[in-house]
């Protein structure tokens, strides 16, 4: 019936139905029906494939939606049962922490540690790193001495090994190509007595690094060739009282160092060789008072060094020797030189800008005995002479070192404490020779 009324419909386009009735179909309109039938089953067979196509399309797409969901099931099946096995693992380590025997502890700190490599998600390795980083924070009584009973020192030491353990174990997962990184995490030493530790070759390239309050006193504190790429690392209100902080080599390349409110009263600080190339390193209103504070060899080639606002030099030495100037900006905005020892000698400054905008010189000795000016920008113009100025500055001034006005002339020929003494030496020589 369908291909009647096909043919039928057919003949009518052709124009047959105005045709006279004959009685016989010529060869040529026999042909063009052929093609109109063929026409009309090639294509019912192609609507019927499309059909099945889209049938097929359906039946694979709810296949699909059913594993994914089963998929979906699974997963968080296995990830609770690894959250589960996770946390058990965690309260028996937790647990080894808060034993009495430093060698338990040393067990607990390890098995953390491999917690934390373990963890199935960020979050639960970052719980890990928070419980490493307060077990740092808690009351750390001081060495008893070498008086004390053989049974407190013991003790000390073992709890000390404990500590410095951790710090050894936080390195070795922030360095490069470690099996694990624990890099981007964050890590809070807030109050930490650092009594030693090495922290050598260290990446900090996100997150936060807090030792806010955090007290280096005795030992060794190393930061050799650690490398500051993105992170936020803090020392706000830290006390440096004695013992040695090293930063020599490390890379400031990214991200922000502070040390706002820190106060160096004693010991050593160090970031000799120490490359600045980009990021921010800054030292607002920091105290140094006592110790040695070296940025020796150090190379300034980009970047931010801050010791502004109302940074206050009073005592100890900061030694900026053999340093090189090329790039970047050095800042001494509001300083007060009141006592102690700032010293550029045999500094090359051959870019950037380094200014002492609105600094008081009242003490001590600003030295830039034997440095050299070949480019770049030293602005001295706006600071505040009350009785000490800066001494060894070059004769004639060079371009680019800008001096108080009208003092220039006084403030170039000022010698450095080491020409006087060179020169005092002469005349005791001529002196001795004459007799």
């Amino acid at each position: 019936m369908l291909l009647a009324v096909l043919v039928i419909g057919g003949l009518t386009l052709l124009g047959v139905r105005g045709l006279k009735p004959e009685a016989q179909l010529s060869a040529a309109t026999l042909f063009d029906l052929l093609k109109i039938a063929f026409a009309v089953v090639a294509g019912l067979g192609g609507l019927v494939a499309l059909v099945v196509a889209y049938r097929r399309q359906k039946v694979a797409e709810a296949a699909q939606r059913v594993s994914e969901r089963s998929e979906e099931r699974a997963h968080w099946a296995e990830q609770r049962e690894a959250t589960k096995l996770h946390n058990d693992r965690f309260a028996t380590a937790a647990g080894q922490l808060g034993h009495d025997s430093p060698a338990v502890r040393l067990a607990g700190v390890h098995a953390l540690a491999g917690l934390a490599d373990d963890a199935p998600t960020r979050e639960l390795r970052q719980t890990c790193i928070d419980v490493l980083c307060a077990y740092l924070r808690m009351p750390y009584a001081p060495d008893p001495g070498r008086d004390a009973a053989e049974d407190d020192r013991l003790t000390f030491a073992g709890l000390r090994e404990v500590r410095h353990t951790i710090i050894r174990l936080i390195t070795v997962h922030l360095r490069e190509n470690a099996p694990v990184s624990w890099q981007g995490h964050d890590f809070d030493f807030t109050g930490t007595v650092f009594d030693g530790g090495d922290f050598t070759s260290a990446v900090f390239s996100s997150g936060e690094v807090s030792f806010r309050n955090a007290t280096f006193c005795g030992r060794e504190v190393m930061f050799w060739g650690a490398k500051f790429s993105g992170a936020r690392v803090l020392f706000h209100e830290a006390t440096f009282s004695y013992g040695e902080v090293y930063f020599a080599d490390a890379a400031f390349a990214g991200g922000r160092v502070s040390f706002n409110r820190a106060k160096f009263s004693g010991g050593v600080v160090s970031f000799d060789a120490a490359v600045f190339s980009d990021g921010e390193v800054s030292f607002p209103a920091v105290t140094f008072s006592g110790g040695i504070v070296g940025f020796e060899a150090a190379t300034f080639s980009g970047g931010q060094v801050s010791f502004a606002p109302d940074t206050q030099f009073s005592g100890g030495r900061v030694s900026f020797d053999h340093a090189m100037f090329s790039d970047g900006r050095i800042f001494f905005t509001r300083a007060n030189f009141s006592d102690g020892q700032v010293s550029f000698r045999h500094a090359k400054f051959t870019g950037g800008r380094c200014t002492f905008k609105d600094s008081t010189f009242s003490g001590g000795e600003v030295s830039f005995d034997k440095a050299t000016f070949s480019g770049g920008r030293v602005d001295l113009s706006d600071v505040r002479l009350s009785m000490a100025a800066p001494v060894g500055l070059p004769v004639p001034r060079p371009p680019g070192l800008l001096l108080p006005h009208g003092d220039a002339a006084a403030i170039a020929a000022v010698p450095s404490s080491r020409d006087q003494e060179a020169g005092e030496g002469l005349v005791e020589d001529r002196e001795e020779r004459s007799e």
